[in-house]
């Protein structure tokens, strides 16, 4: 159902998961970046578990509130193919940020650890340990996290070729208010 604009709530969100999902992709080279058994590993693990359980969070409620109120319609003047591609990539991000915090939280518990958030609680494993498995898994979940930042990527260009080249509202409809404003005037 589309709508004029997206929520001040949905504008929130859609920045939120932005910044979260760069967050977590940094986190993880932390196994990478310390050396084995290094507690600085250990927390950027944690710190990733715990972000990526937030990530599920937002994303549910993103998804809710994309389901109730939709997304406001993109321009008359857009071309069917380009229509196609923006609905396409849409589904795809929304795809992936489901995908990947299940992935995730698949991944600890098959690794035999417990999902905790930031220490206010945790969820036990409810599965055996099975490391080949985790091992698996763990390659999906990189290979999404890789095509999310690749799709986001695209959907960001995306966005910017709307306001220089089209000199349209996409992206200004995303902003917030006072930005909003400035990028009405300034195209």
């Amino acid at each position: 159902m589309p709508t004029p604009a997206y929520t001040s709530t949905q504008k929130a969100l859609h920045w939120a998961l932005f910044g979260l999902v760069i967050l977590l992709y940094a986190l993880s080279f932390g196994e990478d970046l310390f050396p084995r058994g290094d507690p600085s590993a250990e927390l950027a693990w944690r710190l990733h578990i715990s972000f990526g359980l937030l990530l599920a969070a937002l994303v549910a409620w993103r998804v809710c509130i994309r389901i109730a109120r939709g997304a406001p319609r993109l321009p008359d003047d857009m071309k069917g193919w380009e229509r196609t591609c923006a609905k396409a990539a849409h589904v795809v991000l929304y795809a992936l940020l489901v995908a990947i915090p299940c992935l995730g939280i698949m991944l600890t518990w098959y690794r035999g650890d417990a999902l905790s958030f930031f220490g206010f609680f945790a969820i036990p494993s409810p599965v055996a340990p099975d490391r080949v498995f985790a091992r698996d898994i763990r390659e999906i979940h990189s290979f999404c996290a890789n095509g999310i930042l690749i799709v986001a990527g695209l959907h960001t260009l995306a966005a910017l070729w709307h306001h220089f080249v089209r000199r349209d509202n996409v992206l200004a409809r995303m902003l917030p208010s006072s930005a909003r404003q400035a990028a009405l005037k300034h195209p």
